[in-house]
């Protein structure tokens, strides 16, 4: 196998045409949906044990630069990797919400995981509020910037393309006390392949902020760990901190990977930090410092009211951790406007190959002063009539070739 092109750091759009084979439904197997994937890094196969939703609903497929590991589960309904409906990420968000039990022992937190779990993070989060009205809930999400706030954790996630992150202590009171004390934690993510992450996490909190944890629920919107790992995963947590856990998700099933022999020849761009601080850049606390208040974010949203023509295709677009809010902008668009398309998605330091779920691919420098390729998969100004960079950095932050190239405005919150 041939190693990788390495993306240019300045914009560039392409269109490829790659045959990834499906096999159809095992016919020996009536009950469960298998399939073989072809990739260029290796063979995947899945197997699904329960969905909610069919397969075809939830992911799809595509191959990772990256000589760790060489597949990704690409889901169509976080809005990160593929442009999707506001309305279909909010379902999304209720199916999971309802799903987590009521009665866990608070303080609860809740902790999405950056850069692809903080909008699905929060999402859930706002909907089990609205579900249960408790009060004694905190939502915080991870980051892999360096702040001047006191951390209140790091740990790794092994087979990232940016294996750090890092948890920092609330910043308002009542919510860091909640913190301190919780007895329950709600882990979020895209989906769940060893949950190797989970563990670490939990297992830091335990050491570092709380060692009276209770529970654990692992949220995801595909599981593919297989009943088997689940169980052993649960069992070890609960023999090593005596933690119950449980997990929710929309599809769950397992996975195995053929790598290609020359998967180690894939080089990993650059893709972690200078460990330069950022707080000049993050001026406004959108989860990184926790939040207890669903509405707060909702009151900002409201100072915009964007019109759309009749017809017209607009795609709001975050950027890298900064995605929930840039939701909530697409989601108010879209109810005041019935007659337009409007989809969302969020840029992202992942590096993907083409072909498979990722069509197309936008390259250009990260919005944080880091000299790291970014992304935006799927997307382009031909798909969009109007496009909307939503940032929480200053709106000269975001490189010029991405403006230039999606004929964007640019939001600042």
């Amino acid at each position: 196998m041939a190693e990788p092109q390495a993306q240019p750091s300045t914009f560039f759009c392409r269109d490829v045409n790659m045959n990834y084979k499906d096999s159809p439904t095992n016919a020996l197997n009536q009950s469960k949906e298998i399939r073989r994937i072809e990739l260029p890094t290796g063979a995947l196969t899945i197997e699904v044990e329960n969905s909610d939703l069919d397969l075809d609903q939830l992911c799809d497929f595509a191959a990772r630069r990256n000589p760790k590991r060489g597949f990704l589960f690409v889901s169509k309904v976080l809005g990160k990797h593929i442009p999707i409906s506001p309305s279909i990420m909010r379902d999304c968000y209720r199916r999971l919400a309802q799903k987590i039990p009521r009665d866990l022992p608070g303080p609860v937190v809740f902790i999405g995981m950056a850069e692809t779990a903080t909008a699905l993070g929060h999402g859930v989060y706002e909907e089990y509020v609205k579900r249960t009205s408790r009060q004694d809930l905190v939502f915080i999400h991870t980051t892999r910037y360096e702040l001047e706030q006191e951390k209140a954790l790091n740990f790794a996630e092994e087979h990232s393309h940016a294996t750090d992150h890092f948890l920092y202590l609330p910043e308002d009171r009542e919510a860091q006390r909640l913190f301190k004390n919780a007895r329950s934690l709600v882990l979020l993510d895209d989906e769940a392949s060893t949950g190797k992450t989970f563990i670490n996490l939990t297992k830091a909190f335990c050491a570092q902020v709380a060692n009276q944890l209770e529970q654990l629920v692992t949220v995801v919107i595909t599981d593919w760990r297989g009943q088997t790992l689940v169980q052993e995963r649960h069992d070890s947590l609960y023999a090593e901190e005596g933690i119950n856990t449980s997990s929710v998700a929309l599809l769950t099933g397992r996975y195995s990977f053929d790598a290609d022999p020359d998967l180690k020849n894939v080089v990993l761009p650059k893709a972690s930090g200078d460990g330069d601080l950022k707080d000049h850049l993050f001026q406004t606390n959108f989860g990184r410092l926790g939040l207890r208040d669903p509405g707060a974010l909702h009151r900002i949203v409201q100072l915009r009211n964007i019109k759309l023509a009749p017809g017209e295709r607009c795609l709001v677009l975050g950027v890298g951790e900064f995605s929930y809010l840039p939701f909530l902008v697409a989601e108010r668009i879209e109810h005041y406007n019935p007659h337009a398309t409007v989809a969302v998605q969020s840029t992202t330091r992942s590096p993907i190959m083409l072909g498979g779920a990722i069509t197309k691919s936008l390259s250009f420098l990260d919005h944080c002063e880091e000299e790291i390729d970014n992304f935006l998969h799927n997307g382009s100004k031909e798909d969009f009539d109007r496009v909307l960079i939503c940032t929480e950095t200053p709106a000269t932050s975001i490189d010029e070739a991405l403006v230039q190239a999606l004929a964007a405005e640019v939001l600042t919150f």
